[in-house]
């Protein structure tokens, strides 16, 4: 139920599907006895989204996200295993045209592979299958994104590809069932910074403690937060995701399946394992 309820409430309640939806209501009530509401839903609906696509809402909305977590540091030495959570490739368009199709995190997969070549005695542990509503077995990406590895220079026997996960947490459920992580184990949580703040969320509540690694970043320095989008897209693009993040991690927290609304880093943690 929860998945599903994400995949159409969830959807219906981004920005840019709402506030079209409220604007095409608006243009059928101008032909009713309703045509005053009409007027006034197509002109909220188009001033919000002209908010929405050109102020700089999304980055404001995206910023505390991806600040929420800090830079790995490497000066602590290699880790024991990487684990790369899918977004990457879109498994309906791959299945489509034979060879991975790249979306928006893509980052994610390049960011894993350079860090495979730089750890050769990590393992590596693709988490991705189909995030779509209605998806077949034909369609994984996991699947694909060997293929990606392997064509940058990672060995196909240094990868474990889990191809089940359709959301974040079942990413982080069945990463742990197939990991096992063991006591001292370092692991690396490969993800965009924007959804590093809920995977970590949902990997701690499964008991599977791991390093963030954010990646795909959507926002530049301080100076351009306030900046206006010149390109209405890609306002909304950024409003839409930071929205939709945000309204995950609001239900995965309700529903208790992670701790905090915004989880945080846990300094006193890293500051024994440093010490150590």
């Amino acid at each position: 139920m929860f998945f599903l309820l994400s995949k159409t409430l969830g959807i219906m309640l981004l920005p840019a599907n709402f506030l079209i939806g409220a604007g095409l209501i608006g243009a059928i009530l101008l032909a009713t006895r309703r045509a005053a509401l009409g007027r006034r839903l197509l002109m909220i609906s188009a001033v919000l989204l002209a908010i929405a696509g050109f102020s700089p809402l999304g980055k404001l909305l995206l910023y505390p996200l991806e600040q929420r977590f800090s830079p790995w540091d490497a000066s602590r030495g290699a880790p024991d295993g990487i684990i790369v959570l899918g977004g990457g490739i879109d498994p309906d368009l791959s299945a489509v045209h034979g060879r991975a199709a790249f979306i928006r995190a893509a980052d994610r997969i390049v960011a894993a592979a350079a860090l495979a070549r730089k750890y050769p005695n990590a393992s590596i542990l693709y988490s991705g299958g189909n995030a779509n509503l209605i998806a077949d077995d034909s369609a994984k990406e996991a699947d694909y994104a060997m293929s990606v590895l392997e064509s940058l220079g990672i060995a196909r026997e240094r990868v474990t590809m889990e191809r089940r996960s359709r959301n974040t947490q079942e990413n982080a459920e069945f990463s742990k069932a197939i990991a096992k992580p063991s006591d001292g184990e370092r692991w690396l949580l490969v993800t965009s910074a924007f959804h590093m703040p809920r995977s970590v969320g949902l990997f701690r509540k499964a008991g599977f403690a791991v390093e963030p690694y954010p990646v795909d970043w959507r926002v530049g320095s301080t100076a351009k937060l306030l900046n206006f989008s010149p390109l209405a897209v890609e306002g909304l693009e950024r409003t839409d995701t930071a929205v939709r993040e945000w309204i995950g991690l609001a239900a995965y927290w309700v529903t208790g399946k992670i701790d905090a609304l915004l989880p945080a880093p846990e300094p006193a943690v890293a500051t024994v394992r440093q010490s150590g």
